[in-house]
């Protein structure tokens, strides 16, 4: 079998052929640059790969897991000012308060491609390291916001800048991770979603308390703006030093960086042994020629749109059920984290040590949240105050399938180019979901909201319906290409080399017939 980037198969009839899966001409050599970064994973020891790996865990997941927690404390830091006056000070009525949370989406939705572009051209770290301070900048200068329109530019400043970091964060996560590691690696850093929130909680509610004992000094909300922009600008510091690829950063040696990027050769999405700074139009064609660009965008917006109503009401759920705006942080928010951060580690390891159970994972999430949703729209309001709160609680399992989506960038999305278009894409989803999702919960039906706890069940019940079809989609083209490699008599080691060849050559997954893809 000559060595060659790219086996292609017989030639299929003139009629049968379908030009979308054809495969293009690319150079029938790889460059040595290549098969030195393919070699390279057999010149390391398991050993050695385990010392690396346990010195890129410790510099990369406690920043990414402080910067990705701050930013989700930030951009939901409304629903806890506004149970602490925000609407009241600035003079908020109707859906004005709703709006602020579309507004947020709809700027992150704009921004989303440039932002993608602009993180493909230059270094990840140092870029997104500027663009969380101007954002920390943005949130301390809510604090002197005296009305709706100020809430409004300050939310859209805020969307646009914010849209830079899930993106970044899952390039790293691909660039330093090997397919299996990335769903347990993504949940680490996120549970910071829930982890920061208990921690600004707990500061917030200091800060609330503080202001309940001398009413006339700074209003909680806005000492809540200051503390969460302070922390956001310190946060950028830290990734200006730790975060970016094995390339950009300055804590490993050479050859520390060219074992860290031989050790994910094996995913076949392309390692980052060259900045690919062009932008290709054939993989943009690629990537609208894909049906799992489909799948990452539905998926994505209908997960989004109840975790847009809960993270933008939450709060609010909380004190309908009788808390005070205290009680709200200690008895409701709390435990609430507590609980989606065990699932989240529970469903990462589960994933970690069973390959090819994140849908089951995902599935298995919606079932309790779809549960307690339905449940707590229906049930009589005579019912005991802990009843309702459990019910609540479960709906929290409902958010790993958030992540746990992203995940599958990294794993299933090979081409510089194709993973920049469909990041943009399932951001965009992401977006469209959370910005229609902050206005299903409208301000007629408080303090229930039983119209909008109803609609976010049965949302659960139409993602578990699109996720079983995904997987599907996932095994049988994995069987399809098993059946063509099978045909033409490549051996299971010559099609991981050439599919590790391919991919370094920057080919797409849909181009790479050797490529599998995780789910």
């Amino acid at each position: 079998m000559p060595s060659s980037v790219q086996e292609k198969p017989a030639p299929a009839p003139a009629d049968d052929k379908n030009e979308d899966e054809a495969e293009p001409d690319l150079k029938t050599e790889p460059d040595a640059l290549a098969v030195d970064t393919v070699e390279a994973a057999t010149e390391y020891s398991d050993a050695y790969f385990r010392k690396l790996l346990w010195r890129i865990d410790l510099c990369l997941l406690p920043v990414m897991w402080i910067c990705y927690g701050t930013q989700q404390a930030d951009k939901t830091s409304l629903s806890v000012q506004a149970v602490f006056g925000i609407r009241e000070d600035t003079g908020l009525v109707g859906e004005q308060f709703n709006w602020l949370s579309t507004v947020f989406y709809l700027s992150y939705l704009v921004c989303e491609g440039p932002a993608n572009w602009l993180m493909q051209r230059y270094n990840v770290g140092r870029f997104l390291a500027i663009v969380m301070f101007a954002w920390g900048i943005v949130v301390m200068c809510i604090a002197f916001a005296k009305n709706f329109a100020h809430l409004m530019i300050l939310r859209t400043l805020q969307g646009a800048l914010e849209c830079t970091i899930s993106p970044t964060f899952m390039l790293i996560t691909g660039a330093w991770y090997t397919s299996r590691e990335h769903a347990f690696r993504g949940v680490i850093w996120g549970t910071s979603n829930a982890g920061m929130n208990i921690i600004t909680g707990l500061i917030n509610y200091g800060i609330g308390l503080h202001a309940q004992t001398n009413p006339g000094g700074l209003a909680p909300w806005k000492g809540i703006s200051f503390f969460l922009g302070a922390l956001t600008m310190f946060d950028a510091v830290l990734v200006w030093f730790f975060l970016g690829t094995p390339r950009e950063v300055r804590w490993l040696t050479e050859e520390q960086k060219r074992a860290a990027i031989a050790r994910v050769v094996g995913n076949q999405t392309g390692s980052d042994r060259n900045k690919r700074s062009e932008f290709k139009w054939d993989q943009v064609w690629d990537t609208f020629r894909d049906p799992q660009t489909y799948f990452f965008f539905f998926v994505s917006i209908i997960n989004a749109l109840p975790n847009g109503a809960t993270t933008t009401f939450s709060k609010l759920i909380w004190q309908s059920f009788g808390f005070t705006s205290l009680e709200t942080l200690t008895k409701g928010s709390t435990p609430y984290y507590c609980l989606s951060i065990i699932w989240f580690l529970v469903g990462g390891y589960i994933t970690l040590k069973k390959p090819n159970t994140r849908f089951i994972v995902m599935m298995s999430s919606l079932i309790p949240a779809f549960t307690g949703m339905f449940a707590l729209a229906f049930l009589p309001s005579t019912v005991n105050i802990w009843v309702r709160w459990a019910m609540y609680m479960i709906q929290v399992f409902g958010v790993l399938p958030s992540l746990l989506v992203w995940t599958f960038l990294p794993s299933n999305v090979a081409g510089r180019t194709k993973k920049t278009v469909t990041s943009t894409i399932l951001f965009i989803a992401y977006c469209v979901g959370n910005a229609i999702g902050a206005q299903m919960f409208v301000a007629s039906d408080a303090p229930k909201y039983i119209r909008g706890i109803t609609a976010c069940g049965v949302l659960y019940v139409v993602e578990f319906c699109c996720m079983a079809s995904w997987r599907f989609y996932y095994i049988w083209e994995n069987r399809r290409r098993a059946k063509i490699i099978a045909e033409r008599g490549i051996s299971a080691e010559e099609a991981e080399r050439l599919g590790k060849l391919n991919a370094e050559a920057d080919m797409t997954d849909r181009e790479n017939i050797f490529f599998k893809y995780q789910y």
